[in-house]
C-alpha cells in the first residue's frame, strides 16, 4: 500500500490521498518521498488528461510533520545523503506547484510543519472549521526550522512582517485565524464539505498560477517606500531581545526569510535548505527533540505511572484553600469537566477564590465561562467535601495546618477516595503521619500560575500505595498536565533544584557581582526569569518560612542545616528591611503602586515606582549586601546558574528522588524554567559535551566559589 494513493474523478480531477500505513498520522520520511514522487510522474504523465488536483489526507490530520526519529539521528556524515533527501522533497512541491494545472489542498484536519509546507505548495487551500484544527510551523520549538520550503512560500504569501510570527514563535492558528492571516483561503463545516468546496475550485477553472511565479510579483510589504523595508533594519535586534541569542533557530529563520527575499524562489529554497542542515545536526536541536517531543511523549502516555490498574477519572474535586493555588487547580479542574468544592476558613474567604476565578474566564464566551461557573461550589464546611474522589490540599507551607485540614477531609470524604497535598517542600511521610490511613496519600505539586504551567510533580510517600499514584497520573492527564513522579524528600525534586537557582543568584549579589548583571547574564543563558525576580516572585517570606522549617526539623533530628550565604540575606530581606516580594511591592525589585489619591508610595526601604510603571531593581540591593569585589568573570557567572541546578539534578538522581533522566529533564524545562536549548538539567551534561567535560568545568567552579560545586557520580 502506497503512503500517497492515486485516484482520478470521472471529470478527470486527480485526487492523491495521504495515508501512510501502520501509521496514525502522515509525516515526512523516506516512504512519503518515494509514494509523493511517483504521483508527481504520473501527474505529469497525464497532464493532458486531467484538470486539476486535489491533495488530502485519510488521517485525522492532514500531515503530522517531519519525522523525528529520522530527524534525531542525522548526523554531520549523514549530511550529503540527507540533503539529497531534503532536495527531493523541495523538488517534488516544486514540480507540484508548476505543473500547469490548478491544485488544491483540502485540509481535513491540522497541518502543522511539513503538513503546512505542502499545503503551501498548492494554489488554493480549503480547511476544517472545527476548534481543534491548527496550522502552524512549530519547528522553532524543537530547535529546527521549516525545511520543506516553508519559509520562502510563507514570506512571499504573507510578506515578512506577517510571516515573522509564524516562523520564530512556532504559533499555532485556528482555522478562523488562519483565514484571516492568508494561510487558508476558504472553510468549511466538514470533511465531506471541504472536499466538495476543493473540487469545486478545481472545476472552476482557475489560474493555476502560484503568486510568486508570476513576472509582476511583489512581496506584501517591499514595495518601494513600504514599511517592510525600514522593519528588515531592526528586526534582529528586536529578535535578540526575545532569544538572547541562546536558540541559534529563530536566528536562522530570520536570516533565512530575509536573504531569501532579494532572490529568486529556488535559490531561495537552497538557502532555506543550508540552515536547515546547519541546525539538524546541532546539539541545540538533539537536545529539544529529545526531551520536547520523546521525553513529552513518554510522560503524557503514561511511562511513570504504575499499571496494572483500571483508568479513572474524577467526578467531584475538593480543594482545600482558595488562595492563588488552590483557585488555580480549582479553574483547571473545572475546565476540564469536573465538579469543585473549593473549602476555606470562610465562606467569604471561598468566594474570593471563586472571583479570582471568575476574573481568568472574563475574556471567555459567556456560556464557558458560566459553565466553568456553575460547577465550582465554594463553603466554608468539610461537611461539603462528602462525595468527593479526591481531595487537594492547598494551603499555607505550615505543617500543623495541613495536619488538620488534612484530618478533617479525610473524617468526611469515602475510604475510596484520595487525599493530596499540593506541598512545594514538606515531606509527604510527615503530613500523612495526620492520617488514618496513609496509603491513600500523595503529593500533588502544581506549579504557578496553575493555568499556565504544564507541569505537575506526583510525589511517592513511604506509605503511598501504586493504585494511589496511578489514580494521581490519571487525575492530572485528566485536567491536561504533564506529570512527573518523584519520590519524598524535603524539596522534592524540582523545589530542591529552583531553590539552587535562587540562591546562587543571591549569593553572586553577596560577592558584589551587580544585580542587573545578573539578572541579564540569567536571561543570556536562556532562563525566562532571573533569579532575583523570581525570587520576589515566589516570595521572600515564604522562602524564609521553608528555611525556618527545615532548621526545625533538622534541629530535631540532631542534624546541621547547610549554609549558604542567601539564607542572610532573605531572613534580613523579610524580617529587617521589610522586602518580602512582589506582592508585597518591594523585593529585590520596587514595584509600581498607586494609592487612591495617585502618588506613589515608599517606606520599608522601598522607592518609588518608575514612572513607567514598571519594576525596577532596588537601588540599595549592593550597598546593603555586597561584601565581595565583584571580580566574577561573565562567563562564571552564567555557567554558575546552568551548572549549580544540574549538580542537584544529578544528586537528586543519585538519591532516587527523581528516578529518570526523563523525569528529571520534563520537570526542569516545563516546571522551573530549566532553559529548553539545554534539553532539561539532565540533558544538559550532554549538552555541554559530556560528561568529561562537565565535571571538568563543575570542579573549576567548585573550586572558585564552593564545595556545592562539585559534581556526584554522572549517570546520565
Amino acid at each position: 500500500m502506497q503512503a500517497v494513493r492515486y485516484d482520478k474523478s470521472a471529470d478527470g480531477v486527480a485526487i492523491l490521498t495521504l495515508d501512510q500505513p501502520g501509521r496514525s498520522t502522515n509525516v515526512m520520511n523516506t516512504a512519503y518521498v518515494q509514494a509523493m514522487g511517483s504521483a508527481i510522474d504520473q501527474l505529469e504523465r497525464e497532464r493532458s488528461q486531467i484538470r486539476g488536483v486535489v491533495i488530502t489526507s485519510a488521517k485525522e490530520t492532514f500531515f503530522a510533520g517531519g519525522d523525528l526519529e529520522m530527524l534525531l539521528g542525522v548526523t554531520r556524515d549523514d549530511l550529503p545523503e540527507f540533503g539529497r533527501f531534503l532536495g527531493s522533497v523541495k523538488s517534488q512541491l516544486r514540480r507540484l506547484e508548476r505543473l500547469g494545472r490548478p491544485v488544491v489542498a483540502a485540509l481535513t484536519g491540522s497541518a502543522l510543519g511539513a503538513g503546512l509546507e505542502i499545503a503551501l505548495a498548492c494554489r488554493h487551500r480549503v480547511a476544517l472549521d472545527e476548534p481543534s484544527v491548527r496550522f502552524g510551523f512549530p519547528e522553532v520549538t524543537l530547535g529546527l526550522l521549516p525545511g520543506a520550503g516553508g519559509i520562502v512560500r510563507s514570506v512571499r504569501l504573507l510578506g515578512l512582517r506577517a510571516a515573522l510570527p509564524l516562523l520564530v514563535e512556532g504559533t499555532h492558528l485556528d482555522p478562523q485565524a488562519a483565514l484571516r492571516a492568508g494561510i487558508v483561503d476558504e472553510l468549511a463545516s466538514s470533511r465531506e464539505d471541504v472536499m466538495e468546496r476543493a473540487l469545486a475550485w478545481v472545476r472552476s477553472d482557475p489560474d493555476p498560477t502560484q503568486p510568486w511565479d508570476r513576472p509582476d510579483y511583489t512581496i506584501p510589504g517591499l514595495a518601494p517606500g513600504a514599511r517592510g523595508y525600514a522593519e528588515l533594519s531592526v528586526a534582529p535586534a528586536m529578535l535578540t531581545s526575545r532569544t538572547h541569542g541562546a536558540y541559534p533557530a529563530p536566528e536562522r529563520i530570520l536570516a533565512a526569510a530575509v536573504e531569501g527575499l532579494f532572490v529568486d524562489v529556488d535559490t531561495a529554497f537552497e538557502i532555506e535548505t543550508r540552515y536547515f542542515l546547519e541546525l539538524v545536526t546541532s546539539q541545540v536541536a538533539k537536545n529539544m527533540i529529545g526531551t520536547l517531543w520523546f521525553g513529552r511523549q513518554e510522560v503524557l502516555r503514561g511511562a511513570s505511572r504504575p499499571s496494572g490498574y483500571e483508568r479513572r477519572s474524577v467526578r467531584r474535586l475538593g480543594v482545600l484553600g482558595a488562595g492563588m493555588m488552590g483557585s488555580g487547580i480549582s479553574y483547571v479542574s473545572a475546565r476540564a469537566g469536573v465538579d469543585v468544592v473549593l473549602k476555606d476558613v470562610s465562606t467569604q474567604a471561598a468566594e474570593s477564590g471563586k472571583a479570582r476565578i471568575a476574573s481568568l474566564l472574563d475574556e471567555r464566551r459567556s456560556a464557558e465561562r458560566n459553565d466553568v461557573l456553575g460547577r465550582i461550589t465554594p463553603t466554608d464546611r468539610d461537611a461539603d467535601l462528602a462525595g468527593a474522589e479526591l481531595v487537594i490540599e492547598a494551603v499555607f507551607e505550615d505543617r500543623d495546618l495541613k495536619h488538620r485540614v488534612l484530618a478533617g477531609a479525610e473524617r468526611i470524604v469515602g475510604p475510596d477516595a484520595v487525599l493530596a497535598s499540593n506541598t512545594s517542600t514538606l515531606p509527604i511521610d510527615g503530613l500523612a503521619d495526620a492520617l488514618a490511613d496513609p496509603s491513600r496519600f500523595v503529593g500533588l505539586h502544581f506549579f504557578s500560575p496553575v493555568h499556565r504551567m504544564q507541569l505537575v510533580e506526583i510525589i511517592r510517600g513511604r506509605r503511598t500505595s501504586e493504585e494511589t499514584l496511578a489514580r494521581a497520573f490519571d487525575f492530572a492527564r485528566q485536567i491536561g498536565k504533564l506529570p512527573i513522579l518523584v519520590n519524598d524528600s524535603r524539596g522534592f525534586f524540582t523545589s530542591r533544584v529552583f531553590g539552587a537557582y535562587l540562591t546562587e543568584g543571591i549569593a553572586m549579589v553577596v560577592e558584589g557581582v551587580p544585580p542587573a548583571m545578573v539578572e541579564n547574564l540569567a536571561r543570556t543563558a536562556g532562563f525566562p526569569v532571573g533569579p532575583l525576580a523570581v525570587a520576589d516572585e515566589v516570595s521572600l517570606a515564604l522562602v524564609s518560612r521553608i528555611r525556618a522549617q527545615e532548621v526545625a526539623d533538622l534541629a530535631a533530628e540532631g542534624r546541621t542545616p547547610p549554609e549558604h550565604p542567601a539564607y542572610a540575606v532573605i531572613d534580613r530581606m523579610v524580617h529587617e528591611l521589610g522586602r518580602p516580594g512582589k506582592a508585597a511591592g518591594a523585593g529585590f525589585y520596587d514595584y509600581p503602586a498607586v494609592d487612591p489619591t495617585g502618588r506613589s508610595p515608599g517606606g520599608n526601604g522601598q522607592s518609588a515606582a518608575t514612572a513607567n510603571g514598571s519594576k525596577r531593581l532596588w537601588p540599595e540591593l549592593s550597598q546593603r549586601f555586597a561584601v565581595g569585589s565583584g571580580d566574577v568573570p561573565r562567563e562564571d557567572i552564567v555557567d554558575r546558574l546552568l551548572f549549580i541546578q544540574a549538580i542537584e539534578t544529578l544528586r537528586c538522581l543519585d538519591e532516587g528522588v527523581v528516578t529518570s533522566p526523563r523525569d528529571a529533564n520534563i520537570g526542569s524545562v516545563f516546571g522551573i524554567g530549566f532553559p529548553a536549548w539545554t534539553g532539561g538539567a539532565a540533558q544538559f551534561v550532554r549538552a555541554v559535551g559530556g560528561p568529561a567535560v562537565f565535571n571538568h568545568r563543575a570542579q573549576e567552579l567548585a573550586r572558585r566559589y564552593g564545595e556545592r560545586f562539585e559534581p556526584p557520580a554522572v549517570r546520565v
